[in-house]
Formats: structure tokens, sequence, C-alpha cells
């Protein structure tokens, strides 16, 4: 029984994390994203493919790619796609109040993990009216309860909703109405097998510049999630990618002129040749734990932050200190080439783990 024990542990992408943090990477459906899931499919521990959403009626679509299929399975990589309704608000307040419509997503999710021989799914629903919280909680559990019963599990990716409530301006006020305040940290940690805190976005392309995921910021979400989230269920979220500020065409598609102040995501293969490109320096942020620079284009500044190797080596530090679950990073593709020195192969952490059981039952 011991040893059976053992093996569970080993195989299951969730679960106590006493030896090494589980590993989950997002991937789009972009070439450059599956190339990098191929490189480094030693690295990780669970796949999170964008590869399914659903509609108001409870429509599933969505298929999943057969070779990274292959190369998961070849590195015993668990695959957990996401399922989406890509951000329609309306819409998915529709499916929540629409018993027959949920209860046809969840049959169609079954439908395709048995089919596909995935672990389980994803729940990434955002941009939710805050008065949807109790609807969107429920259809979780109803979720999760029929996976559950298939040998399935359910994940959910959250926004991070410390210090729970709008606050006083009228941007923590929007952000609480239509992206934190549907998540009930606690009911949902209750039926969930994963959170994933999506510790990044700070800054957007709907503020002004700053860092993607400064320490502080993220450390207060962590700590807020920790009082009702058990620290084995609850994975970090560590950005992979940057944003690039800068002043846009004042004359807008109407013709009318106005501030135009525009930010777009940035990989770091594009962001490093930048600076390069225009002579900037790169400089790191002690406090925030982040890299940025700035430089001038037609006598501009433009800002670009980005989460590089040591930003992920110092939230990866997090991870370990607090004995998480693991981290979940958005998104392959978008990586400094060097986070992938921070981490262990998964076969070889698996041994390790593997080694440290067999000397306690001795």
């Amino acid at each position: 029984m011991k040893h059976l024990l053992v093996l569970l542990c080993l195989i299951l992408p969730f679960g106590a994390s006493a030896h090494a943090p589980s590993a989950l990477f997002y991937m789009l459906d972009s070439q450059k994203s599956i190339d990098s899931f191929v490189h480094h499919a030693d690295k990780i521990d669970v796949l999170v493919p964008t590869w399914y959403n659903v509609d108001e009626d409870g429509l599933v679509s969505g298929q999943p790619n057969p070779y990274v299929m292959q190369v998961a399975k070849t590195n015993g990589v668990a695959v957990m796609p996401i399922v989406s309704t890509g951000g329609d608000r309306a819409k998915f307040h529709q499916l929540l109040g629409n018993e027959k419509a949920k209860q046809a997503m969840i049959a169609s999710l079954i439908e395709q993990a048995t089919l596909h021989g995935f672990s389980g799914f994803q729940f990434d629903f955002e941009n939710i009216a805050w008065t949807d919280r109790d609807a969107l909680t429920l259809l979780t559990k109803q979720t999760a309860e029929a996976l559950h019963k298939h040998g399935l599990q359910l994940s959910m990716a959250v926004v991070p909703n410390a210090p729970g409530y709008a606050g006083g301006g009228a941007f923590s006020k929007w952000m609480w109405e239509y992206w934190r305040g549907a998540y009930d940290l606690k009911a949902l940690a209750k039926v969930l097998d994963l959170v994933c805190l999506m510790t990044y976005d700070q800054h957007t392309r709907w503020t002004t510049p700053g860092p993607v995921a400064g320490m502080p910021w993220t450390m207060q979400h962590l700590k807020y999630a920790l009082a009702v989230v058990p620290k084995d269920k609850l994975s970090l979220g560590i950005p992979l990618y940057g944003y690039h500020w800068y002043a846009g065409d004042p004359v807008r598609a109407d013709g009318k002129e106005s501030s135009n102040i525009s930010a777009d995501y940035i990989d770091a293969d594009a962001s490093l040749p930048l600076a390069k490109q225009y002579g900037a320096t790169v400089q790191w942020d002690p406090v925030e734990h982040e890299s940025w620079f700035y430089f001038y284009r037609d006598q501009m500044r433009e800002w670009v932050f980005l989460p590089d190797a040591h930003a992920f080596r110092d939230r990866y530090a997090v991870v370990k200190q607090y004995n998480l679950q693991g981290f979940c990073s958005w998104v392959l593709g978008a990586e400094d080439p060097q986070i992938w020195d921070e981490l262990p192969a998964t076969r070889r952490r698996s041994s390790q783990a593997s080694s440290a059981s067999s000397s306690r039952q001795q």
C-alpha cells in the first residue's frame, strides 16, 4: 500500500509539494509557443493549452494538437486545457443562468477529456461582473463534482483580489466590478483541485507604465490568497511577457483627436533586441524585482517592463519559500530563454522524490 501511495503522488499533476514545486505552463496555439513546449517539455509538469471555448448555450468547441499530445505523453506531461468564453461578459452571464447550457458544457468536457486523455480542465473565465460571484462558484462546484466522478480534475485561473473590496479610485472600482470581485477564493478553493493565482498584469494597456507584476504587489495578493486557500492548492502566477508603452496616434479612426497612451505585449525575443537597437540600458528594480528600460523615438520616451530570468528566479524562490503547490506561467514562447536554467528536469525531480520516499520507508 505504501508503494501505491508513493506512485500516486508521482503521477498526479497536483498534490502536496513536498519536493519541488509543480511547473505549470500555458501554451498558445502559435508555432512559437508550441516550439517552446517541445524544446522544454522535460521541465514542465502540467501543460495548459488554450484549446477550448464555450458559448452562452454551453457549446464547447476546440480540439487538441496531436503533435503536442504526443510530446506530452512521451515526456509524462499532464495536459489540462483551458476552457474560456473569450472574455465576453454578457455571454458568460447567460451561460451562468442557463442550467441546461451548463450541463451541456460539463458533459462535453468529460467527453473531450476521456477521448483525448486530458487530466482535466482549467477554467479561465475573466471580465466577469462581481454580481455573478455566487453563480460562478456554483458552476465551478457543479463542474468539479462531475469531473471528479470520472477521475478528472478542475483548476481555475483567478484574478487576484486583494484587498477584498473595491477601493476608492475609479480604476480600482472598475477592476472590482468586472475583474476581481467575481472570485470567492474561499468557496472556490473548497471545490477546486488547484487555484492558479494570476499575479500578473499589475500595470497594463489600461494603465500608466509600471511593472507587470511588482514583488510588493505580488506578495500582497499571495498573502491575501493564503488566508483562505490551502498552500497545497495554490499556484503562484509568474509572467513571462512584458509590456511596451508609447504614445499612440492621437487621431482616432473616427477622425477625432484625443490622448492615446498605448501599450502592447512584448516578448523577450523582441524586448531585449529593442533595448540593444536603441542603446537603452536595461535596469533592475530591487524593490519591484523586475527589469525595465526606456528609450527615445521621435523625441518621445517609450517604456518597457520585462519579467526576465532574474525576475522569474526571485518569484520561483517565493514559491519554494511558502511551500506552494507550484507556479503557473503565462505564456510559453514569451520567456527569457535563461528561465529554463532555473528549473530541474521533471524526470530528475521524480527520481529524487522516489529516492527520498524509499529512504523514508527503509
